[in-house]
């Protein structure tokens, strides 16, 4: 791409053709963080159990990801590489609402994740990058985008001021629903937990997602609101939806990723959901990301979506 070329935004649904993605990178990550060092539990969980996952293990199932990436001619940006920092997990630096990036407001431990995607930004044109209001604090893997909907995962005041895993906040719907008023947009409360991984949803995708064009993924038991849960099945249609137990929940079974309609990819442990997909003619490429889950993110957390047809 030369110096003066732009790319051109377009993302109106999480399933659409993929064009072009940012895919994190699994390069000089440091060495193994101690537990202070950690924001998320499953980290904690598996640094206790001495199963955190290696560099090594970290850089195969990445590499494995980007060969069906360009196996569908996806075209593949990636961060600069940051000397000991943790650069896997794009999806919550930004995000794209049609053709719009938007910087997100991270949690501060992630703050210089960043700067490693500004080559990337600066390639688009300025009137369509909005850098959201510092009072308005979010996360790209919260906002999920389904037909004339934008979906968040928030919390209230009294979760996000007590909860280091409660990444988004009500302000930022709001910024959102301001800035998008041709768009539906909704705020769902999740179940959160600083130390128990089975009890915490860190995000909307760890919980929900659209796969094809009318199809779900959901974890009910993650909503901290029923009507949010009913209000899903009546759009969506409860024989559309694939229900995760609490165990696949747990392991993130709905952290897949589109392709497009008919492809996604998947992990080779998420046997009872990649059989629905497959009875509804899905093209599932599975791969192993058993290790990079440990870090409490799968696919849609590894990547950032730029341009979808």
């Amino acid at each position: 791409m030369n110096s003066n070329s732009k790319i051109s935004l377009s993302v109106n649904s999480e399933t659409g053709f993929l064009k072009s993605v940012v895919l994190g990178i699994p390069d000089d990550i440091g060495p193994v963080p101690n537990i202070e060092e950690c924001f998320d539990p499953s980290s904690v969980y598996h640094l206790e159990n001495n199963s955190y996952p290696t560099a090594i293990d970290i850089s195969k199932e990445m590499a494995d990801f980007l060969e069906v990436l360009n196996k569908y001619n996806v075209k593949v940006l990636r961060p600069e590489n940051i000397l000991n920092l943790n650069q896997v997990f794009a999806r919550d630096l930004g995000f794209v609402i049609q053709d719009t990036f938007l910087i997100s407001n991270i949690i501060e431990n992630r703050s210089n994740e960043i700067p490693a995607i500004e080559h990337i930004i600066n390639q688009i044109s300025s009137d369509k990058v909005l850098k959201i209001d510092s009072n308005s604090k979010i996360e790209g893997g919260d906002v999920t985008i389904f037909k004339n909907h934008v979906f968040i995962g928030a919390s209230n005041p009294t979760d996000f001021n007590k909860y280091k895993v409660a990444r988004t906040n009500f302000e930022a719907v709001d910024f959102i629903k301001n800035y998008f008023p041709n768009k539906k947009v909704m705020g769902f409360e999740l179940f959160k937990s600083d130390t128990d991984k089975n009890e915490n949803t860190l995000h909307l995708d760890c919980c929900f997602q659209p796969v094809s064009n009318d199809l779900a993924i959901i974890a009910p038991d993650s909503f901290k609101n029923k009507r949010d849960v009913g209000y899903l099945e009546e759009l969506i249609g409860k024989s559309n939806l694939f229900y995760l137990s609490k165990e696949e929940k747990n392991n993130m079974h709905s952290n897949i990723f589109s392709i497009s309609p008919k492809v996604v990819i998947s992990d080779k442990r998420f046997s009872r959901l990649n059989s629905w997909l497959q009875q509804k003619d899905i093209l599932v490429e599975e791969i192993n990301y058993s290790e990079i889950s440990k870090m409490g993110g799968l696919f849609r957390c590894s990547t950032l979506p730029l341009i979808r047809d």
